[in-house]
This record gives structure tokens, C-alpha cells and sequence, in this order.
């Protein structure tokens, strides 16, 4: 949330304070500063225009306008002589060229003269541009640093300034901003109200409460309102203005607040409305009275009902989303977006101001179904404070009367009921054992109160004094005694927690499993493969794109509840989807030849889904709820793959390069397999979304354990990977551990090397046939590589020719000729009994 640090000052008794100051006090008790952004930036003269005159230049492919701008000086350069030169008020003008429309004839702007500098390093200078001297710049908020706003000029209201006045001081260009970003579960962060309490807390100094303020009591209801969903709405408030002055302009010290905090000035009654949600963090709506039908009923959206919102966006409900309607139907979405219905146009001088407190978790599942992130609905679903509601429907009516000159009606409709929070109870010395630290008689009582706290100290029933706290109304995140423990913590300073490394349990070490993934990423490390950490999440749409059927089993994922991407909301069954993702977007930043690996768990759905138990942080859970913990929690193998796109060898001047291929995802499998201590067998497969044709199944034994091989051209086309790109993936956890890992024996004797060429139907697999030549070799034979393989009239027609090199050893003696022959030719003979291979002469 950006905000200005003169408006958190206003709330607070503190003195001459900085704003790094400020910033440091919020990083201290655990909140994020993005930005520290000081607006006085800007060299050089930049002073309150009036725009005299407009002139439309024609010819140009996008609206340019030459203005006469007054700025108040007297020694401007008579340029196109003294009658042009004056304008309507008897005041010189200069000529500036501008491309924005939003302004008009006698509006009040900020000019940058030449000479000076603006944000950025942007310089101004006297420039020749479509035809004629452009004497300075009239500037929007975004190019003054005000804001991200460049929709068009910033116009200020009238009477706010003169020509010539500095824009420095018009702006309040001494002040600065803090981006602070709360962590999510505060949600009363989101406001000055919230963030002026929780300096007050870090700096030890008083708070004023903006929402302290005298509530009348009400003669009646303001608009008849029903609330049928109450599990949606636990309160709702509404206030009546009449007589509003339409066209009164919101007031330059209100607008300059929400374009300091990024949003734009829209109209008096909306910007009050957004003035009030960021001052004290509950969002407001206003409704036109006069295009409100009837009663007023808070309820569940119905089957088929449509809402056209602020947006101009058609929206089908669903049956989740909590509505407000009237006799005419919905007319807004809850906690979310208003309805076009019933907007508040220029001619609106009826309104209704509404403040519910809503159900978070609704809020939060219609903003991610309408992909509607409103700011309201930001703060909706991090809980606002009931007790907000009547206050800051007051607060908008007295602006709305102040600067409006609107009257508030004298009756309020405030139905529903919420209940207050319930009190927690902890030891008083719980926080000085979870800190390990001893800290002063009083800090929890006193922090606790800091906060909002209703605190009461007793003694417990076995003579332990306790706290007793009740959470105030907007604290809706302290729940149990952890809650408080950590208030106390991080306001008396998280630097203040000595950091005691535990020492290690001697004689443990690794386990076997976790000895093999270290061994198993190191040798895909070594072998030029780069480790990459994926997004776990994906989308179902992924599995269309990989092609699998729709009883594949890898379609049964699990699903997040809340998901930090609203369309990857399940958990992976294979590392492929995220690894491809990483793939992919490497080769959209430029990287064509790629080798990425993996190693991390994938996630199974459960046969029999066991409930996950809930337990307290009080106490360790003993063995039978560490048993239904175990229960719960789905499978999750540890898997390993890799994928390669691109040339596996570089060309360069040395020569030309090597494209990557199946076979090098095979080999992939192997590396794997001999650093997990296992030698895998390959068998051809046909499994999505590996290519038909080029597809291996990896075996441990006669078990499955993964695939290799090349990527669908489908597949590949409908990720956007290169063509010919290859993946592996490897079960880990189904490969056993190897019992005993012998010293490899190395023979000192030389070898024998034969080669042989065997014709088979073309249809034997490589990897089988070499399988046979092993087993007929028997111990002497030491290594099978295939070296060749040939298809043509020489082999005949559904033939092909296999060559293999093999290397004979004996371990205790020289190996002759003649025993590497007889056992060249068992291993020949073996190959033709299971396949009918002939030797090749």
C-alpha cells in the first residue's frame, strides 16, 4: 500500500521523525517496505499554469494541441508579438505543444519551464516540434512522480492556486511515500488507520484514531435492507445524502491523498468513498438512490443470473457469490465490483452509502472466479473490522455534506449481528519460552494492550499466572495463543532473539535415500545438466496439451485449496509439466540448447482420502496423531527427470555440433541408474507424451520405473518447445536401495576386442537383443555397445543389421584369442535362439 508519510503523521504523536525512520520501525516489527519514494525530485522551475487558449493542429495521426498557458511572468520572449502573446486575463503566455485532451480552456496545470529536470533525469528545453516552439511542458501526475497515472494532465481544482505560484508547494512536494506491503493475514494493514497503530506500537508513541468519532443516534432506517445470507454477511450499514452538488470538485488535498496512493480521482462522491477505505481500511460503495427498485436483500446469487459491473463486463454468477438485489434483481457483487445500474453519474444527487462486513472466504472465491482483484475486495478478504461499518459511513456523509454541500438524512440502517472475538488464555511467560529470551515484567500485558488488547492477568488453577486477552474487532487473525506470542515477539523486535544454531545429533548423518539424491544430482551436475526448482503447481489444460487420454491415471491430481495462481491450482503427478514450463521459458528469452534436471517429489491422490486432523500448537502431538498426520498426507515419491532441446554438443570452429535425441534421454536414465547403483534395462513403449516410435520404458528388473525418449511433435508444437526436444523421468523411490556397494574389482589384464554384425527382424529392439548377447557371453564378456545399425537390399526386406562391439576380459589371466572366440560365438548362438539372428558375414 503506497501512503504519504504526512498522512501517517497525522495519526501519530511523534515528533520530528524521518521517513527512513519510519521505515525501519515497520521492517522492525515484521512489515515490508518496497519503496521509500521522496517526491521532492524535481529541479528547476515548474509553476501553477492557466490554459488560455487551445488550438487543435491538424494533420498529425494521433490529437495534438498548441496551448497558451499563462505561468505569471512578465519577461517572456515576444515570439509572435504582444496581442497573441496575452492572454484573457491581461497575463503573458507561453506556447506549449501537448498530445493529452483532458483539459480545457481555463483549467489550472503544473508547467514545467525550460530548464528544468523532472523524475527520471527527463530534461526540459525549448524544442521545435509539429510545426511550432514548444516553450515547456504541461505535465500529468505520473511524469511529476506523483503517481503511475498518464492517462492525461494532472488539473488541479480551481481556486487551489494562481499562475506562477510554485507547483512545489501546491503539490507538497516535500513529502514522501512508503510503499509498505503487510503480510497477508493483516488486513487492517491496509489502511492509515492500521499502519499509523502499528508505528505507534514500534515507536512507543500515541495514536489518534481516526475512526473515533461521535455517531448520532438514528431516527430510523435509511433504506429497508434484508440479509437472507448470513453465513455471507454478518452486518451491513447504509447512510442517505441528498441534495448533492453533482459537479462540486473533490478537494485538492483529498485528491492529492488518493494520487499519492495510486488512485485516480474519478468524481466527489467516489473519491470519497476510496478516501474513507484507505484512511480506515474499510471499503465503502455508493449507490444512486434514484436507480435502487425497492428493498434491499443480501443474499446468494441465483442458477443464470448476470451482473454488468463498473467494468461495462458482463458477469455470470454463480451460486457461491454473495449479491446484493433489489425488485429490479442483483445489482452488485458483494464485498467485489458495484453494478452499472446503479453507478453514481454526474447527475446523481441522491446517494446510498453502504458498509457490510463480509465473509472472507466468499469474497475471496468470487473475486478468483471473476478474476476481479477490486481493492475492496483485497481488503474484504483479509477481514475488515465489524465495528468499522456505522463510522466510516459516517465519516463519507459528513465529507460528502462538507464538500458536497449534500444533507445527511437523519436515519441509518445497521441490521445483522456480529459476534465479538472469543478471549485467549495463555501463560504470561509463554512468549519469553518461545523466544528464549527473558524479557521485562509487563512487555506481554503491555503489547497485548498496544494492540487492542482487553487484557486481564489471573492465576490458573495450578498456580501458573496467565493472560486473558480479547482481541479487538479488527484482529479477526488472533485466534490462540500462538497468535499472541507472536504479536509480543515482533513488536519488542525480532533483532532481539539471539540466533542458537541446535546442535547436531551426533553419529546420524544421511540417510541412505537422502545420500542417493545427493549422488544422483551430482552426476546429472557433472554431466553438463543444470538444476532447476519448478513451479509445483499446474493446470488440468496441461494434460491436454501432453496428450493423455482421459482415464489416464496422471489426470488424478490433487487439488490446492488456495492456490497462488488461480488456474494451477493442482498438484503435479509428474515433474514434466514444470520442467517443460522452465524449458519453455528459457527458450522465449533466447536460450536454444538447453539441459535442465530435476529432483523433487511428486504428489498421488490417496485411494481412500484419510481427513486431515486439526491440532493445536500448545503441545507435541503425540504417536497416534503423528499416525493420522501421516494418514493424511497423500503420496509423494521422489522423482528425477531431465529434458534437453537444442545441439547436447555445441558447434563452434572446431567443427559441427550434435543435435540432442532420444538416445541421449536414455542415456540420461542410465547415468541416473548407475549413480543410484542399479543397471537399468530399456524396452521400446508408447506412452503420451513421449513420441510412439521413440519411446523407452527404463526397468529395474522386470519393474517400471520411468520413460525416456523424444517428445511428441503434438506436444512439442503446443508447448512452444524446440522441435526434437527430449525428457526423461525416473521413480526414484521404486528404485531399491542397494544393500551393499563392493569395491568395483578393476583387472589388470588386457582385453579382447570383437566385433559382430547380427541380422534380425526389424521389429527386435536393439536393447533386448544386446540383452541376449550378454547372457550368452557369460562372465568373460565384459562391455555390449552398439555401434551401427543398417537397413537395405543387402539385409533383405524387413530385415535390418545390428553391429556391437564387445569387450572380453578375464580377471585373474591373459584371455587368448581362442577363448574370446568360443565365447563371441555362444553369445551369437544365444542371440539366435531367442531371435533368430544370423551373423552377418
Amino acid at each position: 500500500m503506497r501512503v504519504p508519510v504526512s498522512w501517517l503523521l497525522e495519526h501519530l504523536d511523534a515528533g520530528e521523525v524521518g521517513p527512513q525512520e519510519l521505515a525501519d520501525a515497520f521492517v522492525r516489527i515484521g512489515m515490508e517496505i518496497e519503496e521509500v519514494q521522496p517526491l521532492n525530485v524535481i529541479s528547476g522551475p515548474v509553476v501553477v499554469g492557466r490554459v488560455a487558449e487551445i488550438e487543435e493542429l491538424t494533420g498529425f495521426k494521433k490529437p495534438i494541441r498548441y496551448c497558451r498557458v499563462e505561468t505569471g511572468e512578465d519577461d517572456l520572449p515576444d515570439d509572435e508579438g504582444d496581442e497573441q502573446n496575452a492572454g484573457p486575463h491581461g497575463l503573458k503566455t507561453r506556447g506549449i505543444v501537448c498530445g493529452a485532451t483532458n483539459f480545457a480552456e481555463g483549467d489550472l496545470v503544473v508547467v514545467a519551464l525550460p530548464g528544468s529536470e523532472l523524475p527520471g533525469g527527463f530534461a526540459i528545453a525549448q524544442r521545435k516540434t509539429y510545426g511550432r516552439v514548444s516553450d515547456g511542458m504541461i505535465c500529468s501526475a505520473r511524469e511529476l512522480g506523483l503517481g503511475d497515472d498518464h492517462t492525461g494532465i494532472l488539473v488541479l481544482p480551481p481556486s487551489t492556486a494562481s499562475p506562477g505560484d510554485d507547483a512545489r508547494a501546491v503539490l507538497g512536494l516535500e513529502d514522501t511515500v512508503l510503499d509498505v506491503v503487510p503480510t497477508p493475514d493483516r488486513g487492517y494493514a491496509l489502511s492509515v488507520r492500521g499502519l499509523a497503530r502499528e508505528l505507534a506500537c514500534a515507536l512507543d508513541v500515541p495514536f489518534g484514531d481516526p475512526a473515533a468519532i461521535d455517531l448520532p443516534e438514528p431516527e430510523g432506517e435509511a433504506w429497508p435492507v434484508r440479509i437472507e445470507s448470513e453465513d455471507g454477511c454478518k452486518r451491513f450499514v447504509l447512510r442517505r445524502v441528498t441534495g448533492l452538488d453533482a459537479t462540486a470538485p473533490t478537494p485538492w488535498w483529498l485528491r492529492r491523498r488518493l494520487l499519492l496512493a495510486g488512485i485516480r480521482s474519478i468524481s466527489l462522491a467516489v473519491d470519497v468513498t476510496n478516501y474513507v477505505m484507505l484512511e480506515l481500511g474499510h471499503p465503502l460503495h455508493a449507490f444512486d438512490s434514484a436507480s435502487v427498485k425497492g428493498e434491499l436483500v443480501v443474499r446468494r446469487a441465483r442458477q443464470g443470473e448476470k451482473l454488468t459491473t463498473l467494468d461495462d463486463v458482463e458477469r455470470a454468477l454463480d451460486p457461491d457469490d454473495v449479491v446484493i438485489a433489489d425488485d429490479s434483481g442483483v445489482i452488485s457483487l458483494a464485498g467485489t465490483m458495484g453494478g452499472a445500474s446503479t453507478e453514481i453519474s454526474p447527475e446523481s444527487t441522491d446517494v446510498l452509502l453502504e458498509a457490510a462486513h463480509w465473509d472472507p472466504a466468499s469474497i475471496s472465491r468470487t473475486a478468483r472466479r471473476h478474476k476481479l482483484f477490486s481493492e475492496a475486495a483485497k481488503r474484504f478478504e483479509r477481514y475488515t473490522d465489524p465495528q468499522l461499518c456505522a463510522a466510516a459511513v459516517e465519516l463519507a456523509a459528513r465529507l460528502l455534506r462538507r464538500y458536497g454541500e449534500g444533507s445527511i438524512q437523519p436515519g441509518r440502517t445497521d441490521v445483522g449481528h456480529v459476534e465479538p472475538m472469543a478471549p485467549v488464555t495463555m501463560p504470561i511467560d509463554l512468549p519469553d519460552r518461545v523466544a528464549g529470551v527473558r524479557y521485562e515484567r509487563g512487555v506481554t500485558v503491555r503489547r497485548l494492550g498496544q494492540i487492542g488488547c482487553k487484557v486481564q492477568v489471573s492465576t490458573s488453577d495450578e498456580g501458573v499466572a496467565q493472560v486473558t486477552a480479547v482481541p479487538p474487532s479488527w484482529r479477526g487473525d488472533l485466534l490462540q495463543p500462538a497468535d499472541l506470542v507472536e504479536e509480543v515477539l515482533r513488536l519488542e523486535g525480532y533483532d532481539s532473539i539471539p540466533s542458537t544454531l541446535p546442535p547436531a545429533p551426533p553419529g546420524a548423518g544421511l540417510t541412505e535415500s537422502q545420500r542417493r539424491r545427493r549422488t544422483v544430482s551430482r552426476a546429472l551436475a557433472e554431466a553438463g545438466y543444470v538444476e532447476v526448482l519448478p513451479f509445483p503447481f499446474m493446470s488440468d489444460e496441461t494434460w491436454d496439451a501432453f496428450g493423455l487420454a482421459g482415464d489416464d491415471v496422471r489426470r488424478h491430481t490433487v487439488k490446492v485449496q488456495n492456490p497462488l495462481e488461480a488456474d494451477k491450482d493442482r498438484m503435479a503427478t509428474s515433474l514434466l509439466p514444470g520442467l517443460l514450463e522452465t524449458l519453455q521459458r528459457n527458450v522465449s528469452r533466447g536460450f536454444r540448447d538447453l539441459a535442465l534436471f530435476h529432483v523433487g517429489q511428486v504428489v498421488l491422490p490417496s485411494a481412500a482420502p484419510v481427513p486431515m486432523p486439526e491440532l493445536g500448537v500448545g503441545d507435541r502431538p503425540g504417536d497416534e496423531e503423528l499416525a493420522q498426520l501421516e494418514a493424511a498426507v497423500p503420496p509423494q515419491p521422489l522423482h528425477v527427470a531431465v529434458v534437453l532441446a537444442g545441439q547436447r554438443a555445441r558447434s563452434g570452429w572446431w567443427g559441427e555440433g550434435e543435435q540432442a535425441n532420444w538416445a541421449d534421454a536414455v542415456e540420461a536414465a542410465r547415468l541416473v541408474g548407475a549413480a543410484a547403483g542399479v543397471e537399468l534395462r530399456v524396452r521400446a513403449a508408447d506412452l503420451a507424451p513421449w513420441h510412439p516410435g521413440r519411446c523407452a520404458q527404463l526397468r529395474v528388473g522386470d519393474w517400471p520405473v520411468g520413460h525416456a525418449g523424444e517428445l511428441h511433435p503434438k506436444v512439442v508444437e503446443a508447448l512452444g518447445l524446440p522441435k526434437r526436444t527430449v525428457a526423461m523421468e525416473l521413480d526414484l523411490d521404486a528404485i531399491p536401495l542397494p544393500e551393499s556397494r563392493p569395491a568395483p574389482a578393476v583387472s589388470p589384464y588386457p582385453p579382447v576386442l570383437l566385433d559382430i554384425a547380427l541380422v534380425v527382424d526389424a521389429k527386435v529392439p536393439a536393447a533386448d537383443l544386446a540383452e541376449a548377447v550378454t547372457a550368452g557371453g557369460g562372465e568373460l564378456l565384459e562391455d555390449v555397445t552398439l555401434f551401427d545399425a543398417y537397413t537395405g537390399d543387402q539385409v533383405g526386406e524387413g530385415k535390418r543389421s545390428l553391429a556391437y562391439k564387445l569387450r572380453f576380459r578375464a580377471p585373474d589371466r591373459t584371455l587368448t584369442v581362442e577363448e574370446a572366440t568360443k565365447a563371441r560365438d555362444a553369445a551369437v548362438a544365444e542371440a539366435a535362439s531367442r531371435f533368430g539372428a544370423v551373423l552377418r558375414g
